[in-house]
């Protein structure tokens, strides 16, 4: 499984024009499940985001976590992030796993956050979505979860 993390001011996603999830401050997570992922791989994601300190403390270090700040969590399932660009012109998504695995993987990784008491919206899985985000920082970061567990 491999997750974009994006802390964020705010952020929506939109499908054909309609809003579909909205947060204020919190973490946009761009989620591709690959091929092999399974409840190990969410589950392990799942603590990671919920555990992960990416917010300000009052010294402007990055020691608080999304519980401490009230931050919710924007889920937008992106299977290109698992492509590959290293031969040709094209992406390659083989390692992109079907839609019919990747579906029910996403979703429970929205219900593993929402247990945890996150706010947490969603957008449309397989349609086409505009995303809309204010990146606070600007903080980026890239989570590989591997074998049900987190990978740098």
């Amino acid at each position: 499984m491999r997750l974009v993390l994006q802390r964020v001011s705010r952020a929506a996603v939109r499908v054909e024009g309609e809003g579909v999830g909205r947060i204020g401050r919190g973490m946009l997570v761009l989620a591709a499940v690959e091929r092999g992922d399974g409840p190990k791989e969410v589950e392990a994601a799942a603590a990671k985001l919920a555990a992960l300190r990416l917010f300000e403390d009052e010294a402007g270090r990055m020691n608080l976590d999304s519980a401490a700040v009230g931050g919710a969590f924007l889920v937008v399932s992106q299977f290109t992030l698992a492509a590959s660009l290293a031969r040709g012109r094209r992406p390659s998504f083989d390692r992109a796993a079907p839609p019919a695995e990747a579906e029910p993987l996403v979703a429970r990784l929205v219900a593993e956050l929402a247990a945890r008491g996150f706010e947490v919206a969603t957008g449309r899985f397989g349609a086409h979505m505009e995303v809309e985000l204010a990146n606070d920082g600007p903080v980026t970061f890239i989570l590989e979860v591997r074998e049900g567990a987190v990978r740098d």
